[in-house]
Formats: structure tokens, C-alpha cells, sequence
């Protein structure tokens, strides 16, 4: 069976990328590619270290007559977002990811398809490969769980890197450099639950989904619908006028994603069933209206529940949770003042997690402003206490100040000028990068990022345009032979 691959230029870039495919590696289980890349490495006869948490350097001496140019890191991240379709069968921690290609992009059926950072991974591996190009010294570096904190990057050892110069292979627009990005942090609250005991009724789950997602950072503008947000808001309202009880509710998956699917098993008379489901459909339509422009698959369904019947909230209990989800921002904050379209401040409410005597609700917020992330970060924490929540925020992560001044960006927007005969893009972006951790860790690292084409990364709609591959691959060996 022939590979759809086959063909595809560059050569390199496809082979690897296809073979990364097959390797789990969500975040938090990146041993499997991380002994890939190693392996790669020893075939073709380069040093290679890992550090406690994961990370993975690979050095490759300078071609003859390049040894005394400076030290260039190629970086990227190995893990990806593990997202799937609820209809999808698809296990994420052995199952190959099953690509295709539509109309020259590359994506995937049903799941997330990979190609952030999966692009920049096997281009890493296809520039230690590739013996045709003119380069000084490099290294590699794969860093560990980027898309759940970063935190590869923060537990970097010091003196693990050599290199003054890093290209981060991790933008999602060929020809857009980016020189900046924001920093963020999560905040974990936790409501307390009672539960009333000796309730009679049937259980009825309400069902969100359909939803776009996509990241909570660069998708965050979009106007897209958080199917947490949608559910509340039904449950707020039928509240009003109806009576039953709130077993469980459960939404999102990932805390830097715009929740897709959110659904709710309730307690109720039976006889009540028929009009509130005709309340919800109702309702459900007004929100169709209000986002009929950017979430054209969202769906509601309203039926009874196989789960095991379990006790309810009390009425206080879920008064309580539905207020909270309520009143808890989410979405744009605010736009920087002076680089146009540029989200400056915001935050996802991304994940509700029901238990019995506990409801857990996960936001994490972005800001390229830090007095701004405080702020948004207490106001979260201001709803928390209002229902006596327990609230942790943990420490985040830097953002990574743009330097305009920058010789590498100089260098890079020359060299992209002659390939391509045209100027570069150069912006800083609402989402995190491992740059910001690195530039803090390293001092004195001069750092851009770039890469080709992805779109609706982090969602089953996320998909890499075929010849952005190729122009990114282009200049990336135009680049290293620059600096060589």
C-alpha cells in the first residue's frame, strides 16, 4: 500500500513526519518519540543527551570550513494536543494517527493531526539527516509537555545549550516571523458539593457539542463558542422554570483549548422531560443565531442517560456551580493598544471536572502584559471565594518581550527578502512560547520563531498546507547557510 506521502517534497521532511505519526507522544507521554529522535541520532553518528524530565539535545558539528561560525539551536516541542471527535475511535496512546490529503493540505480524520510541532520535529530531524546543506555548528533541541505549561522548557538544565542563537520552529504562518508572544498562568478552583440523598426521577444527559475548539491563545479572537459557557447558560435559565437536580457535569479536556463538547446528567421527573427538552431546543436556537457564523456544526441533544443514577447536588450546591460558571470571564479581555489585531489580554475557561463532593474548574489566561494577567487572575480568584472555593494559582509562565533591534531578525528578514523576493511578516503573538522560558533561562539568546502553514491546530480540523512545507524547509536551509 502506497503511502500518501509519496511524492511530497521535501522528501525528508515527509518521511519523518510520517513516522512520528505512528509514535505516541500527547503531553506527558514523550519517552516513545523521545527515543526516536535518540536512535535517529546514533544512525547518523550524532551526540545526543537527555536531560531528567525529557528533553533531548542532538549536536552536529559544522560541515569543513564552517567550525568557527557560532552555534545555531534548531528547537521545537515533541508533545501535541491529543484531541479527537466524540464519534471518532481512536486511542491516543497506541493508535498510528491516520492522515490524508484534501485539496493540498495534509490533516487528519477525525483527530488532532499533530503538525504543532510535528512540522518543526521532523524538520529537526531531517536538517541532522541532510549531508546537502551549509551549516556551522548546530544543535537540537526537543523540549517535553510545552502544550500543558511549558514545562519542558522551565526545567531545561542550566549549561544544556551552548548555542547564543535559537530558531524556534513552532509559528503556524509561512513568511510571518514571530519575535514575541504572552505570557500565561492557570487557576485551579475547586467548589465544595453536597448532595441530597433519596431523590426520585430518571437521569437525562444535555449534550453540547460540535463545537470549532481550536487554542485558547491564537483561536481566542475568533468569536468561536465554549460549549461549557453554552451548557451553564442552559442550565442557568432552565433552572428558572423547571425543577430538577445536577448529577454531573463535565466539559473540555485541555487547558489551552476552547472547550468543544460539555454535557450534564440531570435528575428530573420524567413527566417533565418533553417540556424541557422543548425549553432547551428553544434556548439552544437563540445561541445558534448569536454564532451562526462560526460554529455552523454545534449541536444539543437531550436524552435519557445510561449512567447509573447517582444522588444530585442540593439546590444550593448547584445554585452555587451554575452561578460560578456563569460569572467566571471568558474570552477576549483586551486588545493591545498599539499592534493592531493583537489580543493583549485574555482567558479560556477550558475544563469542568464534577466529582461527589467536589467540582473542579480549570481557566488559564494569557497576557503580554504581566499587571494584566494579575488582574484577570484575580478576578477569577474574587469569583472563587465568593462560593467558598479553594483557589490554586500556580506559578506561570514569561512572555517573551519583541527586540525589533534584533541582528538575528535582521539577518533573517534579508535572507527571506533574497529567497523569496518579498518581505516577511514580523509579530508577536497571543499565545505561549517556549522562547519567553529559554530567553529567561539563557541570557543573551537571540531568538525568532517560524514555520509553515497550520491552521485550527489543537482540534480534529487542524491541518498543514503542503507547499508552505515546502517554502518553510526552503528557507530554513537558506537561513542555516547564512549563519554559517
Amino acid at each position: 500500500m502506497s503511502s500518501i506521502f509519496e511524492g511530497l517534497e521535501p522528501a525528508l521532511i515527509w518521511k519523518y513526519f510520517e513516522k512520528i505519526l505512528n509514535i505516541p507522544r500527547c503531553s506527558g507521554n514523550e519517552k516513545a518519540i523521545g527515543d526516536y529522535i535518540i536512535s535517529v541520532a546514533k544512525e547518523l553518528n550524532l551526540t545526543s543527551k537527555r536531560d531528567k524530565v525529557g528533553n533531548v539535545v542532538i549536536e552536529k558539528k559544522a560541515i569543513p570550513g564552517h567550525e568557527g561560525s557560532e552555534t545555531v539551536i534548531l528547537q521545537g516541542h515533541l508533545d501535541i494536543v491529543c484531541e479527537k471527535n466524540s464519534e471518532v475511535k481512536h486511542d491516543f496512546s497506541k493508535d498510528p494517527i491516520q492522515a490524508e490529503i484534501k485539496e493540498g493540505w495534509i490533516q487528519a480524520k477525525g483527530t488532532t493531526l499533530g503538525s504543532d510541532n510535528g512540522i518543526g520535529v521532523a524538520a529537526s530531524l531531517a536538517a541532522m539527516e541532510d549531508e546537502s546543506l551549509v551549516h556551522g555548528p548546530l544543535e537540537f533541541l526537543f523540549t517535553v509537555d510545552e502544550e500543558t505549561g511549558l514545562t519542558g522548557a522551565t526545567k531545561i538544565e542550566s549549561g544544556f545549550l551552548k548555542g547564543k542563537k535559537l530558531l524556534n520552529l513552532d509559528s503556524e504562518d509561512e513568511g510571518t516571523f514571530t519575535i514575541g508572544c504572552a505570557g500565561g498562568a492557570d487557576s485551579e478552583i475547586v467548589i465544595p458539593l453536597e448532595r441530597k440523598k433519596g431523590q426520585d426521577g430518571e437521569s437525562y444527559r444535555l449534550k453540547i457539542y460540535g463545537l470549532r475548539g481550536g487554542h485558547s491563545g491564537l483561536d481566542i479572537n475568533q468569536g468561536r463558542g465554549n460549549a461549557i459557557k453554552f451548557l451553564f447558560r442552559l442550565l442557568w435559565q432552565a433552572s428558572k422554570e423547571f425543577q430538577f437536580g445536577i448529577i454531573r457535569a463535565e466539559g473540555g479536556n485541555k487547558r489551552n483549548a476552547i472547550p468543544r463538547e460539555a454535557w450534564a446528567d440531570l435528575l428530573l421527573d420524567p413527566a417533565q422531560f418533553d417540556p424541557l427538552s422543548a425549553f432547551f431546543q428553544k434556548i439552544y436556537e437563540k445561541i445558534q443565531n448569536e454564532y451562526q457564523v462560526v460554529e455552523k456544526e454545534a449541536k444539543i441533544s437531550f436524552e435519557k442517560s445510561e449512567e447509573a443514577k447517582e444522588n444530585p447536588l442540593s439546590q444550593e450546591s448547584q445554585r452555587m456551580l451554575i452561578d460560578t460558571i456563569l460569572i467566571l470571564p471568558h474570552g477576549v479581555i483586551s486588545m493591545h493598544p498599539e499592534i493592531e489585531q493583537l489580543v493583549e489580554t485574555s482567558t479560556n475557561l477550558a475544563i469542568i471536572h464534577t466529582h461527589k463532593e467536589q467540582a473542579e474548574i480549570i481557566c488559564s489566561s494569557r497576557s503580554s502584559v504581566a499587571s494584566a494577567l494579575e488582574a484577570t487572575r484575580n478576578t477569577i480568584a474574587a469569583v472563587g471565594e465568593l462560593v467558598k472555593a479553594k483557589v490554586a494559582q500556580p506559578e506561570g509562565y514569561p512572555g517573551w518581550m519583541p527586540n525589533l533591534a534584533s541582528p538575528l531578525l535582521k539577518t533573517l528578514k534579508d535572507v527571506y527578502k533574497k529567497v523569496f523576493q518579498k518581505e516577511p511578516h514580523v509579530e508577536a503573538v497571543h499565545a505561549g512560547l517556549e522562547c519567553g522560558i529559554i530567553g529567561e533561562k539563557f541570557s543573551g539568546m537571540d531568538m525568532i520563531s517560524f514555520g509553515p502553514t497550520i491552521e485550527h491546530p489543537h482540534s480534529p480540523e487542524e491541518r498543514v498546507n503542503i507547499d508552505s512545507v515546502g517554502k518553510f524547509w526552503k528557507f530554513l536551509a537558506a537561513t542555516l547557510e547564512e549563519l554559517a
